[in-house]
């Protein structure tokens, strides 16, 4: 049994405040892109776990996500048969892409079938919320609205395939890193202070920011120079992803896209993909190849990667 795990990126970041938990209450866009991981399912010895992966950076034991996801479903229902886990990483940790949490998300639904359970996707989401608040965005897809610790999730109306450059640095960012030196002028008011609001309302990608940009920055000023180079290239929307260290463009030209790209791979890792839907998104979830992007090479240090205005109702998914 094959299922593949798709990454993300934010369209936009708002920080609210601090919550008493030592999260942060957050306001984003999620939007799924076409690189991917694939997780390879096989049967072993019960009642045993097996993980491995071709990423040697990421702990293939207890602590990775996927085996957490597996051990909890396990003792939760009492699944007997062992099972053994490959997973193909393309998605690098760290980058803030989310590949931990989609893999987490993909081993939930590849087990309920693989052990024959018979969860739906709400009780799904809800036993990846304890892994992490970035697991349950993966049980949805496509563009959302992600607001408190980022698991309270409004699915949008869809954008069009758009073609992003990711520029993909060769170091991670921890998040707990980032949030802990977040600069007090990253505070978002909750009403009208918000850009995401603005894009919601005029669709406009002028609009949005990511307001960890500011100290992610300061601690790592390089970034900066792929943020202008998308710019210059005639990106729609330029961003870090997240709390990591990966920035992408957003084009709506495709042939812009690929002159960006070609320029960006000449100063480091980058990759070619695209935005996606969750109908193109759900329906890859088991097929051995991803729906659109093209991988490419980056050596021994970083792996293969995979490479109109969106109609939104603003009264229909404010709360």
């Amino acid at each position: 049994m094959k299922i593949k795990s798709f990454a993300k990126i934010n369209l936009g970041l708002e920080i609210i405040r601090k919550r008493p938990d030592g999260y942060h209450d957050i306001k984003t866009l999620f939007q799924w892109i076409s690189l991917a991981d694939t997780l390879e399912l096989r049967e072993v010895a019960p009642p045993g776990i097996v993980l491995e992966g071709n990423d040697p950076s990421i702990p293939w034991d207890e602590n990775n996500l996927i085996y957490k996801a597996a051990a909890l479903l396990r003792d939760r229902y009492g699944a007997g048969r062992g099972v053994g886990i490959r997973v193909d990483k393309k998605i690098p940790a760290g980058r803030g892409l989310a590949g931990g949490s989609s893999n987490a998300a993909a081993a939930l639904l590849a087990l309920d079938k693989f052990w024959g359970l018979g969860l739906d996707k709400r009780e799904l989401a809800e036993i990846g919320k304890t892994l992490g608040a970035d697991v349950a965005y993966f049980f949805e897809g496509g563009l959302c609205l992600g607001e408190g610790r980022g698991d309270a999730l409004t699915p949008l109306p869809e954008l069009p395939g758009f073609p992003v450059v990711l520029a993909i640095p060769p170091f991670p960012v921890a998040t707990a890193g980032i949030y802990a030196r977040l600069l007090p002028s990253s505070l978002t008011s909750e009403g009208k202070d918000s850009r995401i609001n603005g894009f919601l309302e005029t669709r406009a990608f002028g609009f949005l920011e990511n307001r960890l940009e500011e100290t992610i920055f300061s601690l790592y000023p390089r970034l900066k120079e792929y943020k202008s180079l998308f710019r210059d290239q005639g990106a729609e929307l330029s961003l870090v992803t997240g709390s990591g260290s990966a920035v992408y463009g957003l084009f709506r030209d495709r042939v812009k896209a690929e002159r960006c790209f070609a320029v960006a791979k000449e100063r480091g890792a980058a990759v070619l993909v695209e935005t996606l839907t969750r109908e193109q998104g759900w329906s890859e979830f088991e097929v051995g190849a991803s729906p659109s992007g093209k991988a490419a090479d980056f050596g021994s240090a970083i792996r293969g990667f995979e490479s109109s205005r969106p109609s939104l109702d603003i009264k229909k998914i404010r709360r």
